[in-house]
């Protein structure tokens, strides 16, 4: 079992906990897991700053509504970087306008309601390790 790589953009700490637990359950602690809690932070992982020059998750799980920057200002700076450009992007929001919704498919990400409880959280776990391993049908 090869060792998953996820990057978290999301300024909810219960959820990072919560995504956190349902991937120890799964893997124990064999994932390594960076997190932006803002758009501004993200930012700087995306440009390779501060400590994150080497930095390649095979995923990165985005939240819509950030702090600083928003999701899709993130991912549109994601789709620019010669690093990043082609990593899977999972969004996970609350409630998107339309104008999101078709500015996340021209993108060709996936969208996801947040998740609400701990089955929806492993469901999640489950659908991010099977991305870094290669086995997730593409959005």
């Amino acid at each position: 079992m090869s060792r998953a790589k996820i990057l978290i953009i999301e300024d909810n700490s219960s959820d990072v906990f919560l995504l956190r637990r349902a991937l120890i359950a799964m893997r124990g602690e064999n994932f390594d897991l960076d997190i932006a809690v803002d758009g501004e932070r993200a930012l700087q992982m995306i440009d390779g700053r501060n400590g994150y020059e080497d930095m390649r998750p095979c995923v990165i799980l985005l939240d819509l509504h950030l702090p600083k920057h928003d999701g899709l200002e993130i991912l549109r700076a994601i789709r620019q970087s010669p690093v990043l450009s082609e990593t899977r992007v999972v969004v996970t929001t609350n409630m998107a306008s339309p104008k999101e919704v078709d500015e996340l498919r021209e993108m060709s990400v996936e969208c996801r309601i947040k998740p609400a409880n701990l089955r929806e959280f492993e469901q999640l776990a489950t659908d991010l390790i099977a991305i870094c391993n290669g086995s997730a049908v593409a959005a």
